[in-house]
């Protein structure tokens, strides 16, 4: 398998977006985002929502701005950690202090000009303010306001939500690393990212409702519903038998070989085989066919059963070559696998491919990851960088004290 080259960097992906990108009508013209959250749920689910054309307006507060401004090691080059810019990427930056009268009626006018209101403060929090759902939807009956909480408005609704805290007491923790080793943190805040894209699939679903009553409505993610929600059969299992799964390392409750297998010195190999079919495949490539008609292996069940039996047949001929070498011949014999790559491997494999996963926000700034979302009538805009704090205040806050139909400032 050829080696894998260096992600693109910002100098050399392409200077400019694509005709189609600048020419094409966007999903969500015309849609009013009033961002009020922090972290990274809620401004993920806001950045997605401008990936797909909406105008978002970043609400922080005066001074030190979202907390993730200052998360870091590592920052970008102006300063900013690279975590506040994964989340933030085509948005207008705006600072108001809300325990401030004047700004506090700033942002009831945003919210009232809104189309869409995100926030993930603490239920009630905002009614000091006239910023809470009954509030905001008296104003304007056609506003979707996404709240986006830890655990739920109700008896939930004074703990504070953090992915960390969630993936322990969730579940998470107790399915992931190795059998009796300690409970592990997936590598990323996955919960938060999951909670994104719900909150982003429910403000979808409310839009198109209004698009067909002109009624807003409130509508609410937590952070424990959508882990509980994405732990599927691991969930199912437990409801099926009464038995709380445990961790298994990288393998699969239910199929084998669906593990990393160790190659050549020891390297691991992820190998995924997912039928009958594919295993027979799999036996033929190591040039052991026998492994397919034998009892313990033929069936997949079997395999599970017979799962230690296994693993040692197949890492007996694994240990011949490197898992690049074994990659390019069960990918030939279409067997899915493939090596544990790192970020920046990641990367240039999904450049390899042509999925141009970088693309560049602007001179001296940090590229972003691609949009993972392909529409062919309405495609997903070029990205802008990341605002800094306040960046757009004075044009934003002349246009919110003036006429409703004057024009929205650009975004340049």
């Amino acid at each position: 398998m050829p080696q894998p080259t260096a992600p693109r960097t910002a100098q050399e992906a392409p200077a400019a977006p694509t005709a189609l990108a600048c020419t094409a009508p966007k999903a969500l013209e015309g849609v009013l985002v009033a961002d009020f959250s922090r972290v990274l749920a809620g401004p993920l689910a806001a950045a997605t929502l401008a990936d797909l054309g909406a105008d978002v307006v970043k609400v922080e507060r005066p001074g030190s701005g979202d907390d993730t401004r200052s998360w870091g090691p590592p920052f970008s080059a102006d300063g900013t950690a690279a975590y506040f810019d994964a989340a933030n990427r085509s948005k207008r930056g705006l600072t108001l202090d809300l325990s401030d009268p004047g700004d506090a009626a700033a942002a009831r006018e945003l919210a009232r000009r809104a189309d869409v209101l995100i926030e993930n403060f603490r239920p009630g929090a905002l009614a000091r303010y006239g910023l809470d759902p009954a509030a905001t939807l008296a104003a304007h009956p056609g506003l979707v306001h996404c709240s986006i909480t830890g655990f739920g408005s109700g008896e939930g609704a004074r703990l504070p939500g953090y992915d960390f805290v969630v993936q322990a007491v969730g579940g998470l923790m107790s399915i992931t690393g190795e059998p009796g080793g300690p409970p592990l943190k997936a590598g990323v805040a996955l919960v938060d990212v999951l909670t994104a894209k719900d909150a982003t699939t429910a403000v979808l679903a409310a839009l198109r409702h209004r698009d067909r009553t002109g009624q807003g409505q409130h509508v609410e993610v937590n952070l424990l519903s959508t882990l509980l929600g994405s732990l599927v059969n691991q969930a199912t299992g437990h409801l099926a038998t009464g038995r709380d799964p445990g961790p298994m390392g990288n393998r699969h409750p239910s199929i084998a070989p669906y593990e990393t297998l160790a190659c050549r010195d020891g390297e691991p190999l992820a190998v995924a085989v997912g039928n009958d079919r594919q295993f027979r495949a799999l036996a033929q490539a190591l040039g052991a066919p026998g492994l397919a008609d034998d009892e313990r292996f033929a069936r997949n069940q079997d395999r599970v059963r017979h799962r230690v039996e296994l693993v040692g047949e197949l890492e007996k001929r694994l240990a011949a070559e490197t898992p690049a070498v074994w990659t390019e011949r069960l990918t030939a014999a279409s067997v899915p696998c493939g090596p544990v790559n790192s970020v920046g491997e990641a990367l240039s494999l999904a450049e390899r491919l042509g999925l141009d996963p970088v693309v560049p926000v602007g001179a001296g700034r940090t590229p972003q990851v691609r949009s993972p979302l392909r529409l062919s009538a309405t495609p997903v805009v070029a990205p802008h960088a990341p605002p800094a704090l306040d960046e757009h205040g004075d044009p934003l806050r002349a246009w919110l004290s003036g006429p409703d139909d004057t024009p929205l400032p650009p975004l340049v």
